[in-house]
């Protein structure tokens, strides 16, 4: 093996990025290269990492596979620092074969692990689930089982699996102290701090609550008939045979079972309900026929789980089994907490279907997503028609880069 080489790789291994160029810097040989664009990464400067990563790729022969490969897992790896998460993954994958051919698990492993990563970002949640279930993390450098766990605690935090979370957690501080890796501690401690944070407001009887995660996900598992003005649905909790109800793409719908929720256990005027739910402050004869049809379909959508039932002055939800009545709603009012809390879900949406589950137009849409992006709290991937929205993650993600670790340059 080359001397500078594998002092080079040595520096990187300890994080002295620095004392790693200085040994490559002048050499353009794939090694070297391979070398140059991690030590950049670790700096930060990730369009250039990414430059030398390709050429130290494609500067490696036909009988080098397995350096290629790893060139390609550390590649992917900058791509998933920059948030670019175009492209298809099927060189990773490719590389992650050859990387499980020639035994070189450990980067094998980081490849399955960047593949996860990118599906939690794109808010792909069973597919990501699916993925972290097929890695095996026993036995390898504790800096690659810190950020396995720290992904498997970023998916039961989405998923309200405040328990699993807990315990993934633990579990990626343990391996992050052994590691000695102060970002991936620093990661550690931003996700713990987010499930302390409050994360909405529950609404009942005319009075309001502070939720954190925890207490969102014992409310969701109560026998509490539960408006969840976050994701836009209702549901009975545990007990009663029957589906939550998606009321997304159901606006008005929608404003109307909040209404009576927020009224509970009273009932709430015909004109309330026609302003809160069609926005005019000058009803007439149109509008409460229309209020008819519409109660008619909200009673036909809730009838396993409650009644809604007729007032001399209005009307008035009733749900089986004398269970409670709870709106969830998000931290903030306004436009811009309904977005943060519709994005909570880590899907990907578009701003059409923001626009329609608001039921506002997509301009005013667009500027509020606009404020909360310079604000970093939503992001996007794609581009014009195919743009779509995300939460931001929980937890950022720590780019460890294990190919130095493993770049025996022989």
């Amino acid at each position: 093996m080359d001397s500078l080489i594998a002092a080079s790789a040595r520096a990187l291994a300890g994080g002295d990025a620095l004392g790693a160029l200085k040994r490559v810097a002048l050499r353009d040989d794939p090694p070297a290269l391979a070398l140059r664009g991690i030590a950049m990464a670790q700096l930060g400067e990730h369009p250039r990492a990414r430059e030398l990563l390709k050429r130290a790729a494609s500067g490696f022969g036909a009988h080098e596979e397995l350096f290629r490969a790893r060139c390609v897992v550390a590649e992917a790896e900058v791509a998933l620092a920059m948030r670019d998460l175009g492209g298809s993954p099927r060189a990773l994958a490719a590389a992650a074969a050859t990387l499980e051919a020639r035994a070189d698990r450990a980067n094998a492993l980081q490849a399955r692990l960047i593949a996860a990563r990118k599906l939690l970002l794109l808010g792909r949640l069973d597919d990501a689930e699916a993925a972290l279930a097929l890695l095996d993390t026993r036995g390898l450098a504790p800096s690659l089982a810190a950020v396995a766990e720290l992904s498997a605690a970023e998916l039961a935090l989405r998923s309200l699996r405040i328990g699993t979370a807990h315990a993934a957690l633990a579990r990626a501080h343990e391996a992050a102290e052994r590691a000695r890796v102060p970002a991936l501690l620093a990661e550690v401690a931003e996700a713990r701090a987010a499930i302390e944070r409050p994360a909405a407001r529950r609404l009942s009887g005319g009075a309001e609550q502070v939720l954190r995660l925890g207490d969102v996900a014992a409310l969701l598992a109560s026998g509490t008939l539960v408006v969840d003005a976050c994701r836009r649905r209702i549901g009975p909790g545990p007990g009663v045979d029957a589906p939550w109800q998606p009321l997304v793409r159901r606006p008005v719908l929608f404003a109307l079972a909040r209404l009576l929720a927020e009224a509970w256990p009273g009932d709430i005027d015909r004109e309330a309900l026609i302003a809160g739910a069609f926005r005019t402050q000058r009803p007439d004869e149109t509008h409460r026929a229309r209020l008819r049809v519409e109660i008619g379909r909200l009673r036909a959508l809730v009838k396993g789980m409650a009644r809604i039932e007729a007032t001399p002055r209005g009307f008035a939800l009733t749900p089986h089994g004398d269970r409670a009545v709870a709106v969830l709603a998000p931290p903030l009012d306004g436009e811009q907490g309904a977005l943060v809390a519709l994005l909570s879900d880590g899907a990907a949406w578009s701003t059409s279907a923001l626009a329609l589950a608001l039921n506002a137009s997509q301009r005013t849409v667009q500027r509020a997503l606009a404020e909360l992006e310079a604000e970093g709290r939503v992001r996007s991937i794609g581009q014009t028609r195919a743009r779509r929205w995300l939460a931001p993650p929980l937890a950022g993600f720590t780019t460890i880069l294990l190919l130095p670790a493993a770049l025996p340059i022989e």
